[in-house]
Order: C-alpha cells, then sequence, then structure tokens
C-alpha cells in the first residue's frame, strides 16, 4: 500500500526555520501533485503548499515568501523549507499525494513554534 512519511517537525523559536520531508513508497509519484497541508488545535486542516508533476507551485497566502515547497521525483522525495517561522505556524503538518479522486495522507508531524 502507499506509503508517505513525513520528518523534520520540531521545536524552533520564532524566526526559525525547520525543512519537513515526506517520502513517498508504492507510488508512482512523479504523475501526483503533492502538498502539504496543516491542521492547528481546534481548526480545520488548511493547504499549506503544492506542487504539480509539472514543477507549478501553490501557497497559502500566510506562508508566501517564507515557506519554500520542491520535489525530487528520482527519489520520490517533496521537502518544505519553512523559514521566518511564526507562533500561528504551529501545527501537525500532513504530506498529501493528490491524483484526479484519489488522495494519499501521512501520518503527519508537529511542528511547535515558540520562544
Amino acid at each position: 500500500q502507499v506509503q508517505l512519511v513525513e520528518s523534520g517537525g520540531g521545536l524552533v523559536q520564532p524566526g526559525g526555520s525547520l525543512r519537513l520531508s515526506c517520502a513517498a513508497s508504492r507510488i508512482i509519484f512523479s504523475i501526483y501533485t503533492m502538498g502539504w497541508y496543516r491542521q492547528a488545535p481546534g481548526k480545520q486542516r488548511e493547504l499549506v503548499a503544492a506542487i504539480a508533476s509539472g514543477g507549478g507551485t501553490n501557497y497559502a497566502d500566510s506562508v508566501k515568501g517564507r515557506f519554500t515547497i520542491s520535489r525530487d521525483n528520482a527519489k520520490n522525495t517533496v521537502l518544505l523549507q519553512m523559514n521566518s517561522l511564526k507562533p500561528e505556524d504551529t501545527a501537525v503538518y500532513y504530506c498529501n499525494a493528490h491524483r484526479a479522486t484519489i488522495d494519499f495522507w501521512g501520518q503527519g508531524t508537529q511542528v511547535t513554534v515558540s520562544s
């Protein structure tokens, strides 16, 4: 079965950086749009960033200019570089693979931004 495994979360001070990684297996990675979503306590899950199979990207307004999504189709990996982190970025971050009506999700990784 398809597996998406996130890593790289943790505790960071405001203004700091983290890089999240998602490794995919048992999937034709290159044909999927890959995305990062997040869910804070008491809030709905929201799209953070996505990268299409052709490389086009889309970002939530709240992270534009601070986060960068990238993919390596040879390694079946999608990365999320997060800079200038703010306390409001605190959430569980989920990796997503999407194509047509198909969605696969990872288990999530916690990101906490706090002094």
